[in-house]
């Protein structure tokens, strides 16, 4: 007879495909952004989403929410926007004399921070909080977030006028930045389609398709994923030329703020969840370099003469791709 923890080994991969080609389903021309939103998912890490208005964004995050057990919440960032507006407040009970904390929407599993960046630093400052610590200090008292807990924030390159750009501290606590660009013509009319099919049609929504306790299991197989210490020294390598000039490349005038630790731990963690979505127990090259800019980019500044010349965090990290080689 089949033993029960096999048979939910074997179970939990499928669950990952059918949430991947649910959302799928919904969004056209972004393969990769559902793929690195399970990424995150199955790390416990955070994503921000950067993109031109009505990319899919929102619709994204929607649909991994509409997939997964648990409590969602959206956030709609504003100036005017108070920490107390997303963590909760302190209110009075007439009727038994004491004071009521009101959690806030941020005590939720899953948090969509729409255009974080329109935030004021207060705000940010809580987020900072609840997204490294998962806990909310609030009116004297720090309290635990739910468990899983999930912040996918997003932001507009455009109208940058009344907005508060995020500080490095805050960026690097996001596990990866994705950038969206503007569909081609074959992916504007999938999406035309798809909307009109989604407007003619009156389906129920559908149930959650991962349970907390698949979730957990999913989390636990990541972790076993083995990482060779050949593919550690790559990473260890790409990180170590956005600090120093190496053999390979030297690309330090460029950049005024180079990678930290938890950039190295974030690219490790990324790429045993790719290695699992791709269904390996073990990392290859391939998961480094198809996950290195979305982890890293964020993590580094490049220099008021760089940015310029033209360059970007995105072309370095490709510079530092093309000429650092996997051992």
């Amino acid at each position: 007879m089949e033993d029960i923890a096999d048979r939910t080994a074997r179970v939990r991969p499928d669950s990952a495909k059918m949430l991947v080609t649910r959302m799928e389903a919904g969004l056209v021309g972004h393969a990769a952004l559902v793929e690195r939103l399970m990424i995150a998912l199955l790390t416990g890490g955070h994503v921000l989403i950067e993109g031109a208005p009505g990319l899919g964004k929102t619709r994204s995050v929607r649909r991994l929410a509409d997939g997964v057990e648990g409590s969602f919440a959206r956030i709609q960032c504003t100036p005017d926007l108070m920490p107390s507006d997303m963590t909760g407040t302190q209110v009075y009970r007439q009727e038994s004399g004491k004071m009521d904390f009101l959690p806030g929407p941020v005590f939720h599993n899953l948090v969509l921070v729409d255009e974080i960046n329109r935030a004021p630093p207060k705000v940010q400052s809580a987020l900072l909080e609840a997204m490294g610590e998962g806990q909310v200090t609030a009116g004297g008292q720090t309290r635990p977030l739910p468990d899983p807990f999930m912040v996918i924030a997003t932001q507009n390159p455009l109208e940058q006028e009344g907005t508060f750009p995020l500080p490095e501290a805050q960026l690097d606590r996001f596990l990866m930045h994705v950038v969206l660009d503007l569909p081609d013509e074959t992916a504007e009319m999938d999406i035309l389609d798809l909307v009109e099919t989604e407007l003619r049609s009156h389906a129920g929504g559908e149930a959650p398709t991962l349970d907390h306790a698949t979730l957990a299991a999913m989390q636990e197989d990541v972790l076993q994923v083995h990482l060779s210490p050949a593919l550690k020294q790559y990473m260890v390598a790409l990180v170590m030329a956005t600090r120093r000039a190496t053999e390979a490349i030297d690309v330090t005038d460029r950049i005024r703020h180079a990678v930290s630790p938890r950039g190295t731990l974030a690219l490790a963690s990324s790429a045993r969840a790719r290695a699992w979505l791709h269904g390996r127990d073990f990392a290859v090259p391939e998961d480094i370099a198809a996950l290195a800019s979305d982890v890293l980019c964020h993590r580094m500044a490049p220099t008021w003469r760089a940015q310029a010349e033209g360059h970007t965090s995105r072309t370095i990290v490709a510079e530092i791709l093309s000429a650092v080689s996997p051992l």
